[in-house]
């Protein structure tokens, strides 16, 4: 891990420039799969650079050009679990559901409840849980290479960390099915016709694109970029009430924002606004 004061764990890099927070994960060698404290710790890291004053875009991607996140790394080391019984069976009722909240759903809501838009930099193979961080994000750029997997029923387990909560929401339910019961490999092209992924691009050209965005992003109101996030994510659940409620609520707000003040004084003088972030 680099940068002051971020949360350090192996296999998670954290790097600022510009106003953009690049994390990656990098263990190729088990093609970017999560051990459980890397899972963790690429939680906390999400969840830093949402409260980082110097981050305004954050650009989620993995190392190397095979694969973005192959999911979790069953073979890799566990977390210590608290001392049972000695009778106690090896997994108690409600173990298996305590897991998938405080692991991968917590990976999840902290992509999907971050304050600044998250950036999917797909550059190979997103698979399983993979796949899900990619739904996750809020733009995806892929790698013509790049492909999406939902290989859950391959291994005769349930989707999990969210699966069936975000991809209906992208793409309906009858086309999720079709993923999720076919487990077929989804090339990004097809990615993109589905609404998936934003851009598909060669991959001599993913970082020139991704850039494209997050200088785009680095240099918009950060705080009206968030409230529009919560907005849109928030749509799926509201009911026309609600919703109004909310816009009024997020707009009130964002009125006590130097950025606000800052683009209705652009507008006054005819000038190009010079957002600060905040």
């Amino acid at each position: 891990m680099t940068d002051h004061a971020a949360p350090s764990t192996d296999g998670i890099t954290y790097v600022v420039a510009d106003g953009v927070a690049t994390i990656t994960i990098d263990a190729t060698d088990v093609g970017n799969s999560l051990s459980p404290s890397m899972r963790d710790g690429l939680t906390e890291v999400i969840e830093w650079a949402s409260s980082d004053h110097r981050v305004r875009v954050i650009v989620l991607t993995g190392a190397g050009e095979r694969h973005f996140c192959t999911g979790a790394n069953l073979g890799g080391p566990q977390k210590p679990a608290p001392e049972r019984p000695t009778d106690a069976p090896e997994r108690l009722l409600g173990d298996g559901a305590r897991m998938i909240r405080r692991g991968w759903q917590r990976l999840i809501a902290s992509i999907l409840d971050s304050e600044k838009p998250v950036v999917a930099r797909v550059n190979g193979t997103a698979a399983g849980g993979g796949a899900h961080l990619v739904l996750a994000c809020d733009l995806v750029v892929m790698s013509d290479t790049a492909k999406l997997v939902e290989v859950f029923v391959r291994r005769g387990i349930l989707p999990d960390a969210g699966g069936a909560y975000m991809l209906p929401r992208i793409v309906g339910p009858q086309i999720t099915k079709e993923l999720m019961f076919l487990a077929d490999d989804v090339p990004a092209e097809r990615c993109r016709e589905l609404g998936i992924a934003n851009r598909v691009v060669a991959a001599g050209e993913l970082d020139a694109c991704v850039t494209d965005i997050t200088t785009r992003l680095a240099a918009a109101p950060t705080k009206a970029l968030g409230l529009t996030k919560w907005l849109v994510n928030r749509s799926h659940e509201s009911s026309r009430h609600t919703a109004f409620e909310e816009e009024a609520f997020a707009q009130e707000l964002l009125m006590s924002s130097s950025d606000f003040q800052e683009g209705l004084a652009a507008f006054r003088d005819r000038r190009p606004p010079e957002f600060r972030g905040w």
